[in-house]
């Protein structure tokens, strides 16, 4: 199994498989957080939600015309987002579900089979719970 190169593959794909600190998706695997855009796939430098900032989402606002929801994968546990992100990403027009890793890359899968305009950001987790 190949790993992304330089941390981007060219396209958005469905996540088969998540935890052991990384995805697998496309036949790859990528170790630590991702970023899921329509523009591709990206590794995010993020280990925990306080590192949720504007700047390390700059690649969603980037391509948030692009976007209507987020998903945002908190890791094993649900806290709360920083208000001034949320208020950032309703300016553009993104709603934003941020709930658990597990729960994010599954309904995040299902609405990319719908072909909805989605995005995640999700934080690597070691186990699937």
């Amino acid at each position: 199994m190949t790993a992304i190169a330089h941390g981007h593959f060219p396209q958005q794909v469905g996540i088969d498989a998540y935890g052991n600190s990384g995805f697998r998706f496309a036949e790859m695997s990528h170790r630590g957080s991702l970023l899921c855009l329509p523009t591709g796939m990206l590794g995010w430098n993020v280990t925990t939600p306080a590192g949720i900032t504007l700047e390390s989402l700059a690649p969603v606002l980037a391509a948030a015309d692009d976007i209507d929801v987020l998903m945002i994968g908190l890791g094993h546990d649900i806290t709360g987002l920083d208000p001034t992100v949320r208020a950032a990403l309703r300016t553009h027009g993104i709603i934003i579900e941020a709930i658990t890793t597990g729960s994010a890359v599954r309904t995040y899968n299902v609405l990319l089979a719908e072909q909805r305009a989605v995005a995640a950001a999700l934080i690597a987790v070691d186990r699937v719970r």
